[in-house]
């Protein structure tokens, strides 16, 4: 048996594809994706499962939607006995590593990685909790608000590029060391903050792109109850910003959208120098997208197209060169990797529990593309809501529910900006009827809404708590022995230059 492939995701935060060179965008320069996607398989229609960062990376990580592991937002715990992806590659002898953020809410902070490179980029406590009692209540001290779009521009840091930096250069780092110990086969995920809020590029970015190139918003605002919410929950009703504010945004997110392509590069490079390319699959992708001044909305936190869609290419030995309209979603991930692992020869375990997706490994090696069979799930239980918001995405169509909300019905092939809610036009109502049924079927949405109530309850004394006396930290810490790096006494330091040297000398008298 032949070793299986070794795996590389590269995850972005709020990276919409409609944002990028690599999914037609005429401005945003992504060269290095655009590489990836020329020799592999590109995803037009991937989505997250719940467009907010924490949960949506428990589902990524778990296979599960989020109501079924209680990961309701971005201050909800992860349980720690939901099993990941990283334990069944853990499970099959990969090496498994995760280098950036996760978003991971509790003491675990780890979720099967053997290794963690680096700390989170935010708290892993209970702090960011919503309030569905009070779902119009602002939480000034972390909300989303409207000073990253009035105050984008370009600045020499930011603690986003500085992390960013750091996550990448211990990923590409590893990679090669990887090479130096034999280390096969491994799966790392890297994953870095950016194109995310503010948008605050590098200057050598920020110069990629003048005034005149940025296009802008298509969609004005709309009326239905959650583009409402959203609204006032990010302050847009109550800081409104110009023309030239909403351009500058746009501006700050496109170079940062360059910068996280030069990272994705950069790994790359690594891959190629250390000799591992060839056995290598690499994944591009997103937690969500950022709907970047559509519809009135910025950021994320809704179903609508920029929100919820996500970049998905995947290149590497096996996999077919071609785009695939068929939806999936990250949802998919878990199961596809089982397949990859299992790829060689080797018998993957059975999940413990049964997975909200389905491996996409098929369309991968050349399988039909069949988009009016496949479908897409979504659920939001976060803030700006005080009930559960479901989303289908079956072929052509994309139906949101929300009891407390008018129905929303989309074509999405015909209106990719959704611009035209066809819930209400009487031609379609036994579509719509197939649609509730297939949401009553797979959710219980009065236990959903109670068990959010309950999980938002119990969260506030244990924060306060932990805010009182002494703390002791959730956020991770990355574990490091200084004793034990570069040069020190009690080695020899000719030892310690050949084995950090990439070819080493020795392998490069013999060639």
């Amino acid at each position: 048996m032949t070793t299986p492939p070794n795996i590389v995701l590269i995850m972005a935060d709020q990276l919409a594809p409609q944002f990028t060179g690599t999914y037609g965008h005429p401005v945003v320069k992504t060269p290095n994706m655009d590489a990836l996607a020329a020799r592999g398989t590109r995803f037009d229609a991937a989505y997250c499962n719940s467009p907010l960062c924490a949960p949506s990376r428990a589902s990524f990580m778990t296979g599960q939607l989020v109501s079924k592991i209680g990961a309701y937002d971005n201050a909800a715990e992860f349980p720690a006995s939901i099993p990941t992806f990283a334990h069944y590659l853990r499970m099959m002898g990969y090496r498994t590593c995760l280098s950036g953020k996760m978003h991971f809410v509790g003491p675990d902070q780890l979720h099967g990685f053997e290794e963690r490179l680096t700390t989170d980029v935010y708290p892993a406590d209970h702090a960011w909790t919503p309030d569905w009692t009070n779902p119009h209540e602002r939480i000034d001290k972390w909300y989303h608000n409207m000073d990253s779009v009035i105050e984008a521009g370009p600045a020499a840091t930011t603690f986003q590029i500085e992390y960013d930096e750091e996550a990448t250069f211990l990923a590409r780092r590893r990679i090669l060391e990887y090479a130096m110990r034999g280390t096969q086969p491994f799966a790392m995920v890297v994953s870095l903050i950016h194109p995310h809020d503010p948008y605050v590029p590098r200057p050598e970015f920020w110069n990629l792109y003048s005034d005149d190139d940025i296009d802008m918003p298509r969609t004005g605002l709309t009326d239905d109850p959650h583009t409402r919410r959203v609204h006032h929950g990010i302050g847009a009703d109550a800081q409104p910003v110009t023309e030239q504010e909403i351009r500058n945004a746009r501006h700050g997110y496109y170079a940062n959208t360059s910068y996280f392509d030069s990272k994705v590069g950069e790994i790359v490079k690594a891959l190629e120098e250390s000799g591992q390319l060839e056995n290598t699959i690499v994944i591009v992708t997103s937690d969500h997208g950022d709907m970047l001044g559509e519809r009135g909305l910025w950021y994320k936190m809704s179903f609508f197209e920029h929100s919820a869609r996500i970049p998905m290419i995947i290149a590497g030995p096996g996999i077919e060169n071609r785009q695939v309209g068929e939806p999936v979603s990250l949802l998919d991930i878990l199961p596809t990797f089982l397949d990859i692992a299992s790829s060689t020869g080797q018998d993957a375990p059975e999940p413990a529990m049964e997975l909200d997706g389905r491996s996409i490994w098929p369309l991968l090696q050349g399988a039909v593309d069949n988009p009016e069979a496949a479908e897409v799930l979504g659920e939001y239980c976060a803030e700006c809501a005080s009930d559960p918001i479901f989303m289908i995405r079956r072929g052509q169509w994309k139906y949101i529910h929300c009891r407390a909300d008018p129905p929303q019905l989309f074509d999405i092939s015909a209106d990719p900006f959704e611009r035209n809610n066809l819930a209400t036009d009487p031609r379609f109502g036994t579509l719509i009827e197939e649609f509730e049924s297939r949401i009553s079927e797979k959710w219980d949405e009065n236990a959903i809404h109670t068990a959010v109530l309950a999980s938002q309850k119990r969260r506030g004394p244990v924060h306060l708590a932990m805010e009182t006396g002494s703390l002791t930290s959730w956020d991770y810490q990355p574990s490091r022995d200084a004793a034990n790096e570069f040069v020190r006494n009690h080695m020899d330091w000719t030892v310690a230059a050949e084995m950090t040297r990439f070819p080493s000398f020795s392998n490069k008298s013999k060639g």
